[in-house]
């Protein structure tokens, strides 16, 4: 249980920093920006949570094998589009799928970097 805490709490602090340095890139990381985020981050970890269960990703067979990182990506594939048509609902503006690929890539460029950083750690 432990383990899986682990998990939750490093996927949900990875988007968030992922969230910030997105935004930062763009020139938007003052507070005026934090509803912004928001809206950015709270949908991504709803459907972050809701898909990658699914596909295993806080399964402790799957969270220890490197060879079972690639599944992180098909995740994204999920879980990019669905944060996406959710963040564009509350922002009441247009899902762009090019935003979509883009956020997909990099949230899962970084849940990718978090998830070797833990097997490296629970291998220990």
């Amino acid at each position: 249980m432990a383990k899986k805490i682990s998990l939750i709490l490093g996927d949900t602090l990875t988007l968030a920093i992922v969230t910030f340095i997105g935004f930062a890139t763009h020139g938007e990381a003052d507070v005026s920006y934090l509803s912004r985020m928001a809206a950015s981050f709270f949908p991504l970890i709803l459907a972050w949570f809701l898909i990658a269960p699914w596909l295993g990703l806080f399964d402790e067979g799957v969270t220890v094998n490197y060879k079972l990182l690639w599944r992180i990506f098909p995740a994204m594939v999920f879980v990019s589009p669905l944060a996406v048509i959710l963040r564009a609902v509350a922002l009441h503006s247009a899902a762009q799928p090019l935003f979509a690929l883009i956020f997909g890539l990099t949230n899962a460029l970084g849940i990718l970097v978090w998830r070797v950083i833990y097997l490296f750690i629970a291998r220990r």
